[in-house]
């Protein structure tokens, strides 16, 4: 009966706004691009990204912002929902192409509250949140986990998938199903691929290079992968122009764009090979932005810049495979001045680039050291759009249109921030402390999950005030903040929120000291990915 009302009260509210007032609404969403590699954010940085930098200049930047994850998968869960990607079933990695829906069914998403917004609403990129093919018979597909060599062909691509994107509240899909350096190698339009894939083949990883490949399987003819980000350009301007009169005349639209650069493979095209000076990532990164930039002309175009607010953003910090030595070597650090790079505890892992334009509402010029998760997007559009949330959904979104509109906040605002490595490990942060429930870097740098030192404390407590690098761990002295950050976190973790409300249910039981992998890292010594074994599905 509770959560009824809860819906009553929601749909109540879901046209609160008259749509006149309501802005459209681009979430442009990074593919492993560090706070580092955008010039606005690190004048020290050697890449060019002009059109990134736009978006900062003509808005507002988040200095403090993070991913709920330091990798793919968990921070989309995160920025769809406004829900910890913890709380799920997923506890550790990312999911495959072929894995089954990971949003619980029934779960209140952005673009589900959107669409009751009265909003047209579209996805077009990398989705990465599980979709539900149709599996051959006698064959499984990994659910937790990114699928083994021997389930690359388990899924008969003639029949459409269910439980996709158009499932969650979008009444438009083109894109690819996971990161681009997994299988299938097709593009998805709809529930259906756009060409059937016949052939068995592998991407290079790095462009010109030939030691080594992305994942073997399924190809659609003439799938490259350098045609991906253009694509991806060329299917949002052609979505957006078709929605532009409706725009104009009180109909706005939200346009979710997850891009899949610049992740690997990094596949830079004829025109940008070398223009960076610095290596394929670089020129991938410029490629990246000039296409950024070829949306914001399309916007200008349109005549609808305006009243349009851009969400400009990462899904986690830069990737090993970005090759730090030799980006190190000629001045260039993806990750700025924080330590750690994608997949760790640290605020290299998860701190990443996050900036907001809207000429309408929001002065320009602008920066802001304001406490900001991705988790955050579904409250503020919830609150720009006048939708009250039901106590089931976003538990871990707090609006940040307060502080775009330079105004006193109406409501909660987030004081306490929870990351997540990929090997699942946790730190929890309040004010200038952050407490890391692991001994290392609980991702891919050093010291890697069964690699650091013996004498190592099991865990960390960095003030960011003083030590922004983290490089002074300081928990012996201060036991007082450990423990009050401890109980934060196990409060937040059994209340199943961290927003206020009537407490909900995890999915699962969460560990949040993770001994289990704990102990499995150190029999695994140098492994360090930490992933669990998939559970098959049939």
């Amino acid at each position: 009966m509770k959560s009824l009302l809860s819906l009553l009260s929601f749909l109540s509210l879901a046209l609160a706004l008259p749509a006149a007032d309501k802005p459209n609404i681009i979430f442009i969403l990074c593919d492993d691009l560090g706070t580092g590699d955008v010039r606005v954010l690190n004048p020290e940085g050697k890449i060019a990204t002009p059109n990134m930098d736009r978006i900062g200049r003509e808005g507002m930047i988040f200095t403090d912002a993070h991913t709920p994850s330091s990798v793919c998968t968990p921070t989309r869960y995160g920025t769809l929902t406004g829900r910890y990607n913890w709380r799920t079933k997923l506890q550790n990695g990312v999911l495959g192409g072929l894995s089954p829906r990971l949003i619980e069914q029934g779960r209140l998403t952005a673009g589900t509250m959107l669409k009751e917004q009265g909003y047209h609403t579209a996805t077009v990129g990398k989705w990465h949140l599980g979709m539900d093919w149709v599996i051959k018979p006698g064959k499984t597909v990994a659910e937790l986990n990114i699928e083994a060599p021997e389930q690359a062909w388990s899924v008969d691509f003639t029949k459409p998938h269910t439980n996709g994107p158009l499932s969650v509240g979008f009444d438009h899909y083109f894109g690819i199903a996971a990161s681009l350096d997994m299988v299938p190698y097709v593009f998805i339009e709809g529930n259906k691929v756009t060409v059937q894939p016949t052939e068995d083949r592998e991407i290079e990883m790095v462009q010109g290079k030939t030691d080594k490949y992305t994942r073997k399987g399924p190809a659609a003819p003439g799938f490259t992968g350098y045609e991906v980000l253009g694509t991806f350009i060329d299917q949002a301007i052609s979505w957006i122009g078709g929605k532009a009169a409706d725009a104009k005349s009180g109909k706005p639209f939200f346009l979710y764009l997850p891009l899949a650069s610049p992740h690997t493979p990094i596949l830079p095209n004829p025109k940008w090979r070398g223009k960076s000076g610095l290596n394929q990532y670089g020129d991938f990164v410029m490629e990246t932005d000039a296409e950024v930039g070829r949306l914001l002309r399309a916007l200008d175009d349109q005549g609808l810049a305006e009243n349009t607010l851009i969400v400009f953003t990462s899904d986690n910090g830069c990737s090993p495979s970005a090759n730090y030595p030799e980006l190190l070597e000629k001045g260039h650090d993806p990750s700025g001045k924080y330590r750690g790079n994608k997949a760790d505890i640290y605020e290299g892992g998860h701190r990443v680039p996050f900036m907001v334009r809207w000429p309408a509402k929001v002065k320009g010029g602008q920066s802001t050291k304001h406490l900001t998760c991705l988790t955050d997007f579904v409250a503020t559009a919830a609150e720009i759009t006048g939708v009250t949330l039901p106590d089931n959904a976003a538990e871990d979104s707090f609006s940040f249109l307060p502080t775009l509109l330079g105004q006193a906040a109406k409501g909660p605002q987030r004081e306490v921030l929870v990351s997540h490595s990929i090997n699942g490990y946790f730190a929890v942060r309040e004010g200038p402390w952050k407490l890391c429930f692991c001994p290392g870097s609980g991702g891919w740098s050093e010291p890697r999950p069964g690699t650091e030192p013996a004498d190592s404390a099991p865990i960390q407590l960095f003030n960011l005030d003083e030590d922004l690098g983290e490089t002074k761990n300081v928990q012996a002295e201060h036991p007082e903040i450990v423990a009050k950050l401890t109980r934060k976190l196990e409060t937040l973790s059994a209340n199943g929120r961290s927003t206020p409300g009537a407490n909900q249910a995890n999915a699962v039981p969460v560990d949040l000291w993770k001994k289990e992998l704990a102990a499995k890292a150190g029999k695994a010594k140098g492994k360090g990915k930490g992933h669990t074994t998939a559970k098959p599905v049939k």
